[in-house]
Parts: structure tokens; C-alpha cells; sequence
């Protein structure tokens, strides 16, 4: 089987976790149906302080499965929805993808991707050490991050556990991804 949803999560109150959902519908332009994060501004606590008139490149959070696995060898439990994401994958390569990737989830649902999640000091809260594991240094001293990946939803959609996910690389020069 190919690139697929594992799960998906989303939470209207602000929370470190996200309980997983049958289903969760993304609004082009917006991010997840009454998910905190959706908004065309940013709506992530750092990001408003900073400027809340910035544009919203954080609408939807993915991470993939595997990471958790990687983590587990570790001592670290870690499900869908605990690192705050709102689509957990299996089978797809996330932190590999250029700036621009487009996503299609399921039947409907199309989402851009815009960068890499930054990690925080919140997963150390989740569980002692776990940031450690997320986030390091390549050989070159390069930092890695590995939670996850941002997007914005260019078409809305019902997505579920089960759906098929396709990848649709940018045209010409593909551009890394950053954190956002």
C-alpha cells in the first residue's frame, strides 16, 4: 500500500495533544474545521505575539507514524494526535518533500506544503526528553528537525483514517524545507 492517513486529530481549546477524530473536514484558506489553528492569520500562541497579522503557513500540522516507532526504540510512547498534529501518515517520506508539495488527501482535499514544524520546549513537557529525539544535528552540525511538516489547504475536504494520500511535487527548482 502507498502513502495513506493513519489518523486524524483536531482540538478547539489550545492543548499540547489532539484527540483523534473520524473525520475532520479542511476549509480551503482556513486549515482544520473548528481546529484552534485554523484562521487565515496565525494562530499559533509564539507566532501572535510576535505579529498577528501574518499570514497562516501553519494551517495544517502532519507528522508521519513512523516517526513514532523511531521514537519507541528510545523508550518514548508516542500516538496520533499526541505531538498536536492534525493527520497522522503512513508511508510518505514528510520531511523529504519540497516547499510547495501539494498534498491531495482523499477524494477532495488538497493541502500546500509550506515548511517544517519547529519544535518546542512542549514536547519536553509531553514527556521528558522526547525533544531530544525530535530534533538534533546531522554530521555537518545542520540542525534536523523530525516533527513533522506544515501546510496550507489550497482545497477543502472531508479527510479520514484509510485515505490515500498523492504527491504532487513542484514544478522546477524544488526549494527545501524550512521551519515555519
Amino acid at each position: 500500500m502507498g502513502a495513506a492517513v493513519a489518523a486524524v486529530s483536531s482540538n478547539g481549546e489550545y492543548s499540547f495533544t489532539k484527540p483523534n477524530r473520524d473525520s475532520i473536514t479542511l476549509l480551503a484558506g482556513l486549515g482544520v474545521e473548528g481546529d484552534v489553528h485554523a484562521g487565515v492569520t496565525v494562530k499559533h500562541r509564539s507566532r501572535l505575539a510576535q505579529d498577528p497579522t501574518r499570514p497562516n503557513l501553519r494551517q495544517v500540522h502532519l507528522i508521519h507514524e513512523e516517526l513514532f516507532a523511531e521514537v519507541a526504540r528510545s523508550g518514548f510512547e508516542v500516538t496520533p494526535g499526541d505531538l498536536g498534529e492534525n493527520v497522522t501518515t503512513t508511508g510518505i517520506d514528510l520531511l523529504s518533500l519540497p516547499v510547495g508539495t501539494l498534498l491531495r488527501l482523499g477524494p477532495e482535499a488538497v493541502v500546500e506544503v509550506t515548511g517544517l514544524r519547529n519544535p518546542c520546549l512542549q514536547i519536553d513537557a509531553f514527556q521528558d526528553g522526547l525533544l531530544k529525539q525530535v530534533v538534533g544535528r546531522d554530521e555537518s552540525g545542520a540542525v534536523v528537525r523530525k516533527a513533522g511538516i506544515m501546510g496550507v489547504v489550497r482545497t477543502g475536504g472531508m479527510v479520514r483514517p484509510g485515505d490515500l494520500i498523492d504527491v504532487e511535487l513542484p514544478e522546477g527548482p524544488h526549494r527545501p524545507l524550512e521551519r515555519v
